[in-house]
C-alpha cells in the first residue's frame, strides 16, 4: 500500500463525497476514483459503498480509515522527526514541549542539570495550552514531553515517572475557605463567587474555562476564578493568592514521555538526566 493512495482514500472517506475529497486534494475526480478502486482490488476488499444517495465506509472501510489515519500521523511525524535530526528545520537538538505554567521547578532543574552533561544538545521548549502537548509530541513536532496523569494519555508512549503530587484549591487571599487547612472538591466546585473554574467542566463552552496560568492566576486573585492545581503551583503564586490541600482530589503524577521507537542519544541522555532529579 502506498501513502498516496492512503492518503486518496482517507480523504475520501473523511468527506464521504469523492467531489469534495478531490478538491481537498487539489486533482481531477475520476483519477482519484480509480486510485481508490485500484487500492480495494489489491486489498480485496470493499471499503465504500457508492450509491445515488452517496457514499458510506463498510466494516473494513472503518478499520482501514482509523489505521489510515494514525499510518499517516506515523510517517508525518517520522518525516518531522528526521529533518530536525539533521538540522534540516534549522533547529538542531531536542524539543521539548510542555503546558505553559506547568512543573516550573521541576523543568528549570531538568534543564539546568541537563545543560551540564558532556555532548549535551540545545533544548528547545515548546510550550503549550492544557492537554495540547501530548498530540503535540504524537505528530513529530516535539521529541519528547512532559504529561501529567490522569489528565493526558500515555497510551503507546515510553515513560518515566518525575514526580507525584497532591492538588490545592488556589483562592483569592481573604476567601473563607483560605482559613481551613483543607477542603474537598465539591466545596471548590460550589463556589458562587468564583463563576470560572478550571479546569474547565467537561463539555464546557469556550467562555467558561481558562486556557493560560497568567489569565487564570490574574483572575484568581481578583476573585473571578477558582483552581485545583498540583501542589507546586504554589511556586508561581503571589500574596493575592491562597492555597488549600484538596483532599479528595486525584493525584497528579508528572512524566517524561518520549516515542517507542526513537534511538536518539541525546534523548536517551535526557531522560537519565531526568530520573536522576
Amino acid at each position: 500500500m502506498e501513502t498516496r493512495e492512503l492518503q486518496y482514500f482517507v480523504a475520501v472517506a473523511e468527506e464521504l463525497h469523492f467531489g469534495r475529497a478531490a478538491q481537498r486534494l487539489g486533482m481531477a475526480q475520476p483519477p482519484l476514483s480509480r486510485a481508490v478502486q485500484r487500492l480495494e482490488r489489491r486489498l480485496g476488499a470493499t471499503l465504500l459503498e457508492r450509491s445515488s444517495r452517496g457514499v458510506a465506509l463498510t466494516p473494513a472501510g472503518e478499520v482501514l480509515l482509523r489505521e489510515g489515519r494514525a499510518a499517516l500521523a506515523a510517517v508525518s511525524a517520522a518525516e518531522r522527526r528526521t529533518r530536525r535530526a539533521a538540522g534540516a528545520d534549522g533547529r538542531p537538538g531536542l524539543v521539548l514541549v510542555t503546558k505553559a505554567g506547568a512543573s516550573v521547578e521541576l523543568l528549570a532543574k531538568l534543564l539546568d542539570a541537563y545543560a551540564a552533561e558532556p555532548g549535551a544538545v540545545p533544548v528547545h521548549l515548546l510550550l503549550c495550552g492544557p492537554g495540547e502537548q501530548e498530540g503535540i509530541l504524537r505528530d513529530g513536532r516535539a521529541d519528547v514531553a512532559l504529561l501529567h496523569l490522569p489528565f493526558d494519555s500515555t497510551a503507546g508512549l515510553d515513560t518515566e515517572v518525575l514526580q507525584d503530587e497532591g492538588q490545592v484549591a488556589v483562592l483569592p487571599a481573604g476567601h473563607p475557605l483560605s482559613s481551613r487547612d483543607r477542603v474537598e472538591l465539591s466545596e471548590v466546585e460550589a463556589l458562587t463567587d468564583a463563576p470560572l473554574r478550571f479546569p474547565a467542566p467537561a463539555g464546557a463552552g469556550p467562555d467558561v474555562g481558562i486556557h493560560g496560568s497568567t489569565e487564570l492566576f490574574q483572575l484568581v486573585g481578583l476573585g473571578r476564578a477558582s483552581a485545583v492545581l498540583p501542589e507546586s503551583v504554589r511556586l508561581q503564586l503571589g500574596s493575592e493568592h491562597a492555597v488549600v490541600p484538596v483532599v479528595d482530589a486525584p493525584r497528579v503524577t508528572t512524566v517524561i514521555a518520549w516515542p517507542p521507537h526513537s534511538t536518539s542519544l541525546s534523548l536517551a541522555a535526557l531522560v537519565r538526566t531526568a530520573t536522576r532529579l
